[in-house]
């Protein structure tokens, strides 16, 4: 099961270096600031916690910080529907980012079940 861990791993990270190439091309006004800064935050977040949940020495920390990701990445999922009407940013990049989300909260949501 670690191996399926750090792909899981290495998806979120990829997805926050898709983020981060995405918002460089979002408007620099207010809106795309703003909505920019916010995906960064929790789509950096969420690779974040599940990577520190891979170090956590009890089934409750792990639940714990795999739920904080969790928490991240729908915020992300939010941030983009945003993005995605009133059209900020490449939309095939946003349609691909979306996907790529959606795949990681089952993923997760699943792995966070799994372990209660």
């Amino acid at each position: 099961m670690s191996e399926k861990k750090f792909d899981i791993e290495d998806r979120l990270v990829d997805m926050a270096a898709m983020v981060v190439l995405f918002t460089k091309g979002l408007p620099s006004d207010m809106t795309g600031q703003y909505y920019g800064n916010q995906l960064l935050r929790s789509a950096g977040s969420s690779a974040l916690n599940f990577g520190e949940a891979q170090g956590t020495n009890t089934s409750k920390d792990y639940i714990h910080k795999a739920s904080l990701s969790l928490k991240e990445l729908k915020e992300s999922r939010v941030n983009l529907r945003i993005l995605n009407k009133v059209a900020y940013g490449n939309e095939l990049d946003r349609a691909k980012l979306l996907d790529e989300i959606e795949q990681l909260i089952r993923i997760i949501a699943t792995i966070i079940k799994n372990k209660k």
